[in-house]
C-alpha cells in the first residue's frame, strides 16, 4: 500500500521505502466498512493546514502528531473519544513493538548460531 508520512518537507506518500517499519493494526472487525473510506480520509485530512511544511516541529508536531491526529479524526466522525498520545503508545504502539523486538531477538540468535528453519513435511508425504 502506500505510506503517508509527515516531516520538515510536509505530507509524503510512498510506495516503497518502509519494508522495514512495523504495521499497527487499527480497524477492528467490526469496522472493516471503514477500510473502504480510509485512504479517502487520509487525503482530505492530509491537505489541512496543520500538516504544511513550515509547521513541522521535531518534539510537538511530528509524524506520530499527524497519525494520531489522523486517528483522532476518524474517531471524532464516529462519534468516539479521542486517544491521548500516552494512551495511543501504551495501547497500541508497546504491544506491537514487544512484538518486534522479540521476533528480531529471535532471528538474530538463529542467525549467529547458524541455525535454520526447514518446512515440515505434508501430512498426505508420510505412509
Amino acid at each position: 500500500g502506500v505510506v503517508y508520512n509527515y516531516n520538515e518537507e510536509g505530507i509524503h506518500r510512498a510506495e516503497t521505502g518502509w519494508e522495514q517499519s512495523i504495521s499497527i493494526p487499527l480497524v477492528q472487525p467490526d469496522m472493516f466498512g471503514l477500510l473502504q473510506e480510509w485512504d479517502k480520509l487520509l487525503e482530505e485530512f492530509s491537505v489541512g493546514e496543520a500538516w504544511l511544511p513550515h509547521r513541522y516541529e521535531e518534539h510537538d508536531h511530528n509524524c506520530y502528531t499527524y497519525a494520531l491526529a489522523f486517528i483522532n479524526s476518524v474517531l471524532i466522525a464516529q462519534g468516539k473519544r479521542q486517544m491521548s498520545k500516552c494512551e495511543f503508545t501504551e495501547k497500541f504502539v508497546i504491544p506491537q513493538t514487544k512484538k518486534a523486538s522479540k521476533y528480531i531477538t529471535l532471528h538474530q540468535e538463529l542467525i549467529v548460531n547458524e541455525f535454520y528453519i526447514v518446512p515440515l513435511p505434508d501430512q498426505g508425504d508420510q505412509c
